[in-house]
């Protein structure tokens, strides 16, 4: 029980950019419902600039992939050090963890310990792979928010309290301008047809997709030269690292931190698996889905991995809406083949349209932030 004499105070746990705005998000819902409320926790820039203290910035750790864990083992196991001792000497009235599984599963489990009420933010996907952990989840933790409406299920068998508070993107996925304006912002043609790039937001997923992009890209502009490319850069991402990769020859505009805004330009989008396909369905845009991993973490997955799809949007509707290219799949023919046929065959098109319609409409009205900082507060109190 928060002490009510004074001000209650929330530690945040974000490993990943996501997780940060996410938290960011949240607190700032929280403060408009209680100006008095105070917050600190391992995050990065979007938590900082809402007002949290951010003791530890979890950028060097936002990592996945077993082997870039392992490399990064003992800067996670410093963090995750840093934060038992703040736990302890702190005493939160709650800790919110928010994604970055396993990490805050470790620090979840510390904090019942303590008896710290414990809110965890973005189940692991246990609709995927070790439906075990929610049995595991329900020792450590005092409530579960999920952000997909066929989640709840899982806690519920377990007697776990549990909401579907909405998910985030629903709220974030707005454009800043109209189509009309943004095509005439970027120099882009309306009687010509535009194909975005999105290759990832973090190095490694552009180091493995973004040259089989560019070279399907090269195969599309040889059969349909009017075709422009755009390429949204994710502020995570430096210029150094895409110039590296970059072509001159090839003819592509890179926009930075308006993704949205590019998208909504795109007439078919070719996109890494994660957040960005639902992003990109959100908008009503036909894709296709490539994803590379290294051979090791890959060959894991296809052990414990029980879903037949990983792209987000075909999860959400239980069915094959866009096609996936995973591991060796993703070369660059098989990826200038769809995207030909994405831009060029309208009923294909329109059909991928409407399934992303009904992806939307599953996702539900959105106000996750609000919602999560509602069940926050009724935690406190």
């Amino acid at each position: 029980m928060a002490n009510q004499a004074k001000p209650p105070v929330i530690m945040f746990s974000a490993g990943e950019a996501s997780g940060d705005k996410h938290a960011a998000n949240m607190f700032l819902e929280m403060r408009a419902l209680n100006p008095e409320i105070n917050a600190f926790g391992m995050g990065a820039a979007a938590m900082r600039t809402a007002g949290i203290d951010v003791v530890y910035d979890s950028t060097s750790i936002a990592v996945i992939g077993v082997i870039e864990v392992i490399k990064h083992y003992p800067e996670i196991r410093r963090a995750l050090q840093l934060m038992h001792n703040l736990l302890q000497t702190r005493k939160p009235d709650l800790l919110v963890c928010v994604d970055y599984k396993d990490f805050n599963f470790k620090l979840a489990s510390y904090a019942k310990r303590l008896g710290i009420k414990v809110l965890f933010y973005v189940s692991p996907q246990v609709w995927a792979w070790r439906p075990g952990r929610v049995k595991q989840y329900a020792k450590v933790i005092t409530a579960m928010a999920v952000i997909f409406p066929f989640e709840t299920c899982y806690y519920e068998a377990e007697n776990v309290p549990v909401r579907y508070v909405g998910h985030p993107s629903v709220d974030k996925v707005k454009p800043m301008y109209s189509k009309q304006h943004a095509m005439q912002r970027y120099g882009l043609d309306p009687n010509k047809p535009v194909l975005g790039l999105l290759p990832g937001s973090r190095a490694n997923e552009i180091k493995r997709l973004l040259p089989v992009m560019l070279a399907a890209a090269e195969l599309i502009i040889k059969q349909h030269p009017d075709v422009q490319l755009v390429l949204p850069q994710a502020h995570s991402i430096s210029d150094e690292l895409l110039s590296h990769y970059l072509d001159p020859n090839l003819t592509l505009k890179i926009v930075k931190n308006e993704m949205y805004d590019v998208v909504q330009c795109c007439d078919a989008v070719m996109t890494s698996s994660g957040t960005a396909t639902l992003e990109v369905a959100l908008l009503g845009i036909p894709m296709l889905i490539a994803y590379r991993l290294s051979p090791i973490t890959y060959g894991l997955g296809r052990l414990l991995v029980k879903t037949p799809f990983i792209g987000l949007p075909n999860i959400v509707a239980n069915k094959a809406i866009i096609r996936e290219f995973i591991q060796h799949e993703a070369n660059a023919l098989a990826l200038a083949q769809e995207a030909i046929k994405l831009l060029s065959d309208t009923v294909y098109a329109d059909n991928m349209r409407k399934e992303l319609s009904g992806v939307k409409q599953r996702l539900g009205q959105g106000g996750a932030s609000h919602n999560m900082a509602q069940w926050a507060l009724e935690l406190l109190a």
